[in-house]
């Protein structure tokens, strides 16, 4: 691990950090710490103080809340690549949500007063994190569109399209294999469905000839996909 922290390009490889000059990756290296955690880990609760970013190396994490009649409604699962917590120290508000552990995860953990004076120290990199928060607000408005405005094959569908350009990039082949790490449970707690209303919803993408599913691997026709995930009517 001690090599990779020296690559410029692992660190660019969060989305937060993308912009940042040679200069400033190396003084976010100098304050990130490795940390790693067992599955069923609660790394952080809704409440808590936000003083510390986290950034997944490997494994999963669950985002979830629990409701007030004692359900836990999933928000988002985040794999290797991702950043939770940034808002937080950002702010200065408490945790907006749960943050566990769904397999063992390595990450890198940077202190609040540490990156917020890194930022004072370089505004260009502040500028650099304000273009990450737009884009995070985009992506959390076309979210909110798809639980919203489409029904939910086409939900189902969109949810497939995004974990495909999470792969491949926007061009994506015509073809391609997935294996989902996510259950159709935590499926349906992304997509505000119940489990059997998201099994149906992937039995019907089959017959349309949008996927195809054999040991565990989804085979998606993309062209296919695209399709469904955008119906005329909305």
């Amino acid at each position: 691990m001690t090599e990779i922290r020296k690559s410029p390009a692992f660190w660019r490889s969060f989305p937060i950090f993308e912009e940042f000059d040679n200069a400033l990756i190396e003084a976010v290296a100098a304050i990130a710490v490795h940390r790693l955690w067992p599955a069923g880990t609660t790394i952080f609760q809704r409440g808590d103080e936000g003083n510390y970013m986290l950034l997944t190396v490997s494994g999963r994490i669950k985002i979830s809340l629990i409701t007030a009649q004692g359900k836990e409604l999933s928000l988002r699962h985040l794999e290797a690549g991702t950043i939770l917590g940034e808002m937080a120290i950002l702010d200065g508000s408490p945790r907006s949500a749960d943050a566990t552990a769904v397999a063992a995860t390595e990450g890198y953990v940077i202190a609040k007063r540490d990156f917020q004076r890194l930022m004072e120290k370089h505004p260009v990199a502040a500028q650099a994190v304000i273009h990450y928060l737009c884009a995070r607000l985009r992506e959390t408005t076309e979210q909110l569109e798809t639980i919203a405005l489409y029904d939910l094959d086409a939900r189902v569908a969109r949810f497939f399209v995004s974990t495909l350009k999470q792969i491949h990039g926007e061009e994506l082949p015509e073809s391609a294999n997935l294996q989902l790490s996510l259950s159709q449970s935590e499926i349906a707690g992304i997509l505000g469905a119940s489990r059997p209303k998201i099994n149906r919803s992937i039995v019907s993408l089959e017959e349309k000839g949008a996927i195809r599913r054999k040991d565990g691997v989804i085979d998606c026709n993309t062209e296919r996909l695209l399709e469904l995930a955008e119906p005329d009517d909305v």
